[in-house]
Order: C-alpha cells, then structure tokens, then sequence
C-alpha cells in the first residue's frame, strides 16, 4: 500500500484544493480536468491514485495542513 502525504504551501492549501477537486470531481465532464489539476501540483502521485483520491474510493485524513491518503499498488 502506498501513502501520500500531500503538503500545503504558501501558495497552496492543500486540505481546501483536495476539498474543491472532490466536488469539481463529481461532474463526470470535469474529471479529467480535476485529476490533471491535482496531478500537475502534486507531480510525485500517480494519475491512478489521484483518481481514486477524488472519487472517494479512498478515504484521506488532514494533519495540520497535510492531506494523508494510502492505496492499494
């Protein structure tokens, strides 16, 4: 199983994108664009585990300012 941390920035509040990228997610039209957003920020998580991040296939946690989420692979 591997786990992502994903760290929020002065640029970046990590727990607040994840939150916005869920709900853009829900629209079938805006997945692929979600999924590319999240992707693009956090360049060291594969497309695949952003995917089941977004969906709710998998649950996160936030610690102070860092969202945590593990998948199976």
């Amino acid at each position: 199983m591997a786990t992502y941390r994903l760290g929020s920035s002065p640029a970046v509040h990590t727990p607040g994108l994840i939150a916005w990228a869920i709900n853009g997610y829900t629209f079938e039209a805006d997945r692929e664009c979600m999924c590319r957003i999240i992707t693009d920020t956090f360049a060291t998580v594969p497309a695949e585990a952003v995917a089941h991040l977004l969906s709710k296939a998998v649950p996160y946690t936030v610690e102070d300012e860092t969202v945590i989420f593990a998948v199976e692979g």
